[in-house]
């Protein structure tokens, strides 16, 4: 066997809001049995950006513990996200918080947000008009807004058009594990803010349950994914932190190798010539 060039994986850099990020899957802290354990599944995952919950009582837990003292925040950079806000001022508020917190450790992340308006509980589904006016407000405060929202294309190029460092449409509703519903409203948002713009980075963001979600999302040609719960309540959460990386490279280069065309029937390995059995039809 001949030796392979390490070119041939070469992969452009993905940046988003002025930073390189190492790996293209970005994971959450919430939900896991114990901190141990999620220290383990991020580890395993190979991710260098994580995403954390701006609330009071998700940086404390029972025993008085705070979830930061099991980050190592001069490895990681912190996504602070606004995971629970309903209203615009809500998110805007956390938005604050999170930088207020991250500018005293000095973590990288203290310009970023993961703006997340939702509009009920029941569905978790984004609020639209409340996203927008929030990331506008945010934008002019200085902030790197990752937004999440739908899989409408129409929203995603708003936000785009607002200044949202990365648009991240839902695969399917937070925490559902339904996987990449409709695969065709991801292609069309990644083709309308891609448009003249190759590199603005789309990011997958929530419904993914397992390994097989994040391939197809990277091979529809996302830039990244980013998940909790899909590792977080699997069995075995680490050994599912293991999985989701490596469909993630998986997805990746299958994205980059490029699938052959899809056809109706059949087409033969190897040439049929020289065959000596009967070919119907001929």
């Amino acid at each position: 066997m001949s030796e392979v060039k390490s070119d041939v994986f070469a992969d452009k850099e993905l940046v988003v809001g002025g930073r390189v990020l190492k790996s293209r899957l970005v994971v959450g802290t919430g939900k896991y049995a114990n901190y141990e354990q999620m220290q383990d599944a991020l580890e395993v995952s190979g991710a260098d950006v994580i995403t954390v919950a701006v609330r009071r009582e998700r940086l404390l837990d029972s025993e008085g513990r705070s979830l930061l003292d099991f980050i190592d925040t001069d490895k990681y950079t912190i996504l602070p996200n606004t995971a629970g806000c309903f209203t615009a001022e809500d998110a805007v508020r956390v938005s604050r918080l999170g930088r207020e917190i991250l500018d005293q450790i000095d973590n990288p992340g203290k310009d970023w947000v993961k703006l997340e308006v939702l509009n009920d509980k029941k569905t978790l589904l984004p609020d639209p008009v409340g996203t927008l006016e929030a990331l506008k407000e945010l934008v002019a405060d200085g902030f790197k807004v990752l937004c999440y929202t739908s899989d409408d294309p129409v929203m995603a190029c708003k936000l785009k058009e607002a200044g949202a460092a990365s648009v991240m449409p839902a695969g399917s509703p937070i925490g559902s594990g339904q996987g990449v519903l409709n695969q065709n409203n991801i292609r069309i948002i990644l083709e309308l803010l891609k448009e003249g713009d190759e590199d603005y980075p789309v990011i997958v963001d929530a419904g993914v349950g397992t390994a097989s979600d994040v391939m197809i999302a990277m091979e529809l040609g996302a830039d990244g994914v980013l998940l909790n719960t899909g590792i977080a309540h699997a069995k075995e959460p680490i050994r599912m932190a293991r999985a989701m990386k490596m469909a993630l490279q998986g997805g990746r280069d299958a994205y980059l190798a490029g699938r052959i065309d899809k056809k109706l029937y059949a087409t033969a390995s190897s040439p049929w010539s020289g065959v000596i059995s009967y070919i119907p039809g001929e």
